[in-house]
C-alpha cells in the first residue's frame, strides 16, 4: 500500500485520487487557522513557490480536533488563507485525522510512522497539552498537533514525518532531499 491507494474529498466535495499526484514529492500537512503554528502557511508557501515546479505538492488538510482551531467552514478557511497567506497549493475538505472518524490516508499515515518528538519551548508546551488528552502519546503513532507534516517520495511511500514544532528549515531540507 502506498500513498496512491488512496482518495481524499476536495473542498467542492468531489473526490480526488492521490494517484493524481503519483510522481511527486507530497508534503501532507494537517492544519488550523487559529494555532499558534498557523503562520507556518507562510513557510509552506514560500516552499512551495520554490519547489512546485521540481516536482512537490503540498496536500493541506484542515483539522478541527484540536482544541478547535478550525472551527470555519471549508469555503471560509480556505479565503482565510488565500487571503492571509496567499495559499495556492492544494486545500481538502476539513478532515479528522486521530480516532474512528479519522480518514483512511491519515490512519495510514499515523499507522506507518511514529511521534518523532517536540522541540524547543514550544515543545515544552505543547507536550504539556497533549498529556492531558493522550497519557501515551510518546509510544503511538498518532497526530498530536495541527501543522504535523508527512513527507511521500515520488513512488507514494512515506520518508518523513515532521512535528509541528520542528523548525520549517529542517522540512525543507528534508523536501529538498527527496526532490
Amino acid at each position: 500500500m502506498n500513498a496512491y491507494d488512496f482518495k481524499v474529498t476536495a473542498r467542492d466535495g468531489s473526490e480526488v485520487s492521490l494517484a493524481d499526484y503519483r510522481g511527486k514529492v507530497l508534503l501532507v500537512v494537517n492544519t488550523a487557522t487559529g494555532c499558534g503554528f498557523t503562520p507556518q502557511y507562510k513557510d509552506l508557501q514560500e516552499l512551495y513557490d520554490a519547489h512546485h515546479e521540481d516536482g512537490l505538492e503540498i496536500l493541506d488538510f484542515p483539522c478541527n480536533q484540536f482544541a478547535d482551531q478550525a472551527p470555519g467552514t471549508d469555503e471560509e478557511i480556505h479565503t482565510f488563507c488565500t487571503g492571509r497567506f496567499g495559499i495556492k497549493f492544494p486545500q481538502f475538505a476539513k478532515v479528522d485525522v486521530n480516532g474512528e472518524n479519522a480518514i483512511p490516508l491519515f490512519k495510514w499515515l499515523t499507522e506507518n510512522t511514529s511521534f518523532e518528538g517536540f522541540n524547543g519551548p514550544m515543545g515544552l508546551m505543547l507536550a504539556g497539552v497533549v498529556k492531558k488528552y493522550d497519557k501515551d502519546y510518546k509510544k503511538n503513532g498518532l497526530v498530536k498537533w495541527n501543522f504535523t507534516k508527512f513527507l511521500i517520495d515520488r513512488e507514494g511511500n512515506i520518508i518523513g514525518r515532521f512535528e509541528p514544532t520542528l523548525d520549517m528549515k529542517k522540512v525543507r531540507e528534508a523536501v529538498e532531499k527527496a526532490l
